[in-house]
């Protein structure tokens, strides 16, 4: 362990006054960040606070514009693209960096692989994926291609991945987002074994209660610069929060919208069953927020995918006021005045590669034809209105989608499907991988919404966001609709009873 002066450690790794410009836009303003030998240090700020890129700068990805980096309290200009890791440090990144055509195996030690005699020894690799796997306490099978893995255990896989690896520094962005609970639980576990053994870890994330879990520090980032840095012992969610957003935040839950029970039932699902989920029934009402809770894997999208069109149905018959909708309608249930927004944005719902403007009426292009040609105009107008609706906030308009922060790009896919005029809106993980002023911003936005007479289904993993926007919450376990919860059963005791199999009722 290195150390400066009188016992003082020095930093494994640090920048000074670092900067950063794209062209004309400066997205980080001289900041200053280190991360000691043996910690956990979390970078935590509201998207487009600069996070991202200031970890691709330490991690090699990127080059500062200004300023400088250190390892070991010695100048150093890291190599590009990965070959950083060389020298122990590796970024998990939060857009999966997997070979989907490689087996698990294949995906830990590509571009170091183990030979024997000059032939590759697939036995060795395979056991020592196995071992890091178990020790992470995934079922992952080490055989399997990376494209037949569900995401949560893409996520495994990159995180055995940096495991496996002799890494000083890890930064992990957003490592818990797609992983459940226990999963969650078992990665902070090696974490602290890591880091107990030497590994310093960087933690960019926007659970708040994670980083009060996890981390030994915190640095904050706003708007491209340095807030503050302070030991997580001194610090509490709150105080975190407003660091980040530089607001009080006293109101992220909105006040409930309470539907009166004589409005009409807009959508009724009837024994609705698919390759997984069977027989799930209920209904939702005009101005409702109707929450769906449940474990990873409970059925919640699937049913939600079915409803829509966008999963075969095996029996059953969903009705949108009062006439049934054909079980492969996508297109149908959008001109009935039936959204849903997938939780998966990058893979699913935006075209990365492409503009603002482009994505937000790729859904809606018929509202934009003028004299059967694409009129530019009214998809301009549209797109300024998006962006005051949804204070959608880019420095540049000509930018790409996949340089957007995740809140923007999450405002922008909002967008996107609020620009078809639904009336009915299935909202799945409406604030993942976002930053606490967003998830604010959005949780007004859900309840405006019923308020204005719009029925919207929130289905969500963080059971605070299905408590605090719901008046009656569906949970789901092993494809099964086990309880449907109103008033003072909403609590995180009840919810998790259902889910977890030790309490259920007939769903009405």
């Amino acid at each position: 362990m290195t150390t400066t002066g009188e016992g003082a450690q020095t930093p494994v790794l640090s920048a000074e006054r670092v900067s950063k410009s794209f062209g004309e836009v400066q997205v980080l303003f001289s900041v200053d960040f280190d991360v000691m030998p043996g910690e956990v240090h979390a970078l935590v700020g509201e998207n487009g606070a600069g996070k991202s890129t200031l970890v691709k700068i330490l991690s090699g990805f990127e080059s500062p514009s200004s300023g400088r980096l250190l390892l070991d309290g010695e100048p150093v200009s890291l190599p590009a693209n990965g070959d950083a890791e060389a020298l122990g440090i590796i970024l998990i990144h939060q857009e999966f960096n997997l070979a989907e055509h490689l087996t698990v195996a294949e995906s830990l030690f590509l571009g170091r692989e183990v030979t024997r005699f000059g032939i590759l020894d697939r036995r060795f690799m395979r056991a020592e994926t196995r071992r890091i796997l178990d020790m992470l306490g995934s079922h992952v099978d080490e055989n399997a291609l990376i494209s037949t893995l569900a995401v949560a255990d893409k996520q495994m896989v990159e995180i055995a991945k940096a495991i496996s690896r002799d890494a000083r520094v890890i930064f992990m962005d957003e490592p818990t987002a797609v992983l459940s609970r226990e999963e969650t639980d078992i990665l902070f576990d090696q974490v602290r074994k890591l880091r107990a053994a030497g590994t310093s870890f960087v933690f960019v994330t926007h659970k708040l209660n994670e980083v009060m879990e996890l981390s030994d520090r915190v640095t904050v980032l706003r708007d491209g610069q340095w807030i503050k840095t302070a030991p997580t012992r001194l610090l509490d969610s709150d105080s975190i929060a407003q660091l980040m957003v530089g607001r009080e935040l006293s109101s992220l839950y909105p006040a409930k919208h309470e539907p009166d029970v004589d409005e009409d039932v807009v959508l009724s699902v009837r024994a609705l069953s698919t390759a997984y989920v069977k027989d799930v029934s209920f209904e939702l009402r005009k101005g409702e927020v109707l929450g769906f809770s449940g474990l990873i894997g409970s059925g919640r999208t699937e049913i939600m995918e079915a409803i829509t069109g966008l999963r075969p149905r095996l029996a059953g018959e969903v009705v949108v006021y009062g006439e049934p909708l054909a079980a492969e309608g996508f297109r149908e249930a959008v001109r009935r005045g039936l959204a849903y927004m997938t939780k998966d944005r990058k893979g699913r719902g935006l075209l990365l590669d492409e503009g603002m403007t482009a994505n937000l009426t790729l859904q809606s292009l018929e509202r934009h034809v003028r004299y059967g040609y694409l009129d530019p105009a009214s998809e301009r107008e549209a797109m300024a209105r998006a962006k005051r609706r949804f204070d959608i906030r880019v420095r540049d308009d000509r930018v790409r989608v996949g340089r957007m922060s995740g809140g923007n790009q999450q405002k922008l896919m909002l967008a996107k499907v609020m620009e078809t005029g639904p009336k009915i809106i299935i909202i799945d993980e409406p604030t993942r991988g976002i930053d606490v002023g967003t998830k604010q911003q959005i949780y007004h936005f859900i309840a405006a919404l019923a308020r204005d007479g719009c029925s919207v289904i929130v289905v969500s993993s963080e059971m605070p966001e299905v408590i605090g926007l719901c008046t009656r919450v569906a949970v789901m376990r092993e494809g099964h609709l086990v309880g449907m919860l109103e008033g003072d059963d909403i609590n995180e005791q009840t919810i998790m009873r259902y889910a977890a199999g030790l309490k259920r009722q007939a769903a009405g």
